[in-house]
């Protein structure tokens, strides 16, 4: 009697567990920012899921998903500039994968698409722009390197359903002979600039110099003329007044009849 009960309760509890498992898998829940590729017995289907509850075939279909948001990919990797130097360039990479062509993307290359298409085309791209410039320009134009790479992605990777956003240069590293041999030009175009200054420097107080000359000789005979303007024959015969002490020359005349005024007087 025990044991007729026990089976009755034991097959609708192994029923209703059953019956659970089932509606378990017959849902799936596709995250935020992501869609579900339905795959049926190995082969994916050409429709995507989009974000929310779905209906799916238990234990017959898998829904994989793929993230659609925009995701960071650093990548570290070695080129070489148009003067032939070594140049290991660190990037950050923002790119994300189009809805519509998600089951595409898993079909065609598989859930490891990072690694398998878009670091390779990163690499592939960054060593044809970098052989576009010298090492020294590279530095100075990163801005443009950087929208170069976003083109040359884009250009690459739009028809597989990959859109690359933003390529942001992290760093530039180059060989140490290089280093110092950037160092020892900005080293002497200092030295140059300082001596090119002194000079300058230089000729400006010269030039100073002259104009003060210039001008102080320039007044001085200003001066001259006006004093000699001004000196007219009654003006020197006023001068001479002026400095007469009142008292007659002892001696007149010509040289031969010397006569001595002092002494003609004392006679008289």
């Amino acid at each position: 009697m025990k044991q007729k009960l026990g089976k009755k309760i034991i097959l609708p509890v192994v029923i209703a567990i059953l019956v659970i498992i089932v509606l378990a898998n017959s849902f799936t829940v596709v995250s935020a920012g992501h869609t579900g590729v339905i795959v049926t017995f190995g082969k994916v289907n050409d429709t995507v899921l989009q974000e929310g509850m779905h209906f799916k075939i238990p234990f017959v279909q898998q829904c994989v998903e793929i993230d659609n948001r925009i995701v960071k990919l650093e990548v570290q990797t070695e080129a070489f500039s148009k003067d032939l130097q070594s140049v290991m360039t660190t990037l950050a990479i923002n790119y994300r994968v189009d809805t519509s062509k998600s089951y595409s993307i898993y079909k065609n290359i598989g859930a490891d698409y990072e690694a398998v298409l878009v670091t390779p085309a990163v690499n592939e791209v960054l060593k044809a722009i970098t052989a576009q410039y010298t090492a020294e320009q590279s530095v100075t134009n990163r801005a443009l390197i950087s929208d170069g790479l976003v083109n040359g992605l884009n250009e690459k990777l739009n028809d597989i359903g990959l859109y690359v956003t933003d390529v942001n240069i992290i760093n530039f590293d180059f060989s140490e002979a290089f280093i110092n041999a950037i160092e020892e030009k900005q080293v002497a175009q200092q030295k140059l600039l300082k001596a090119e200054t002194e000079k300058q420097t230089a000729i400006t107080n010269a030039e100073a110099e002259a104009e003060t000359i210039r001008i102080k000789a320039e007044a001085e005979a200003d001066a001259n003329r006006t004093i000699s303007e001004s000196l007219t024959d009654n003006v020197i015969e006023y001068k001479k007044l002026e400095k007469w002490d009142g008292v007659l020359p002892k001696v007149t005349g010509g040289a031969s009849a010397l006569i001595d005024i002092g002494d003609a007087s004392a006679e008289n």
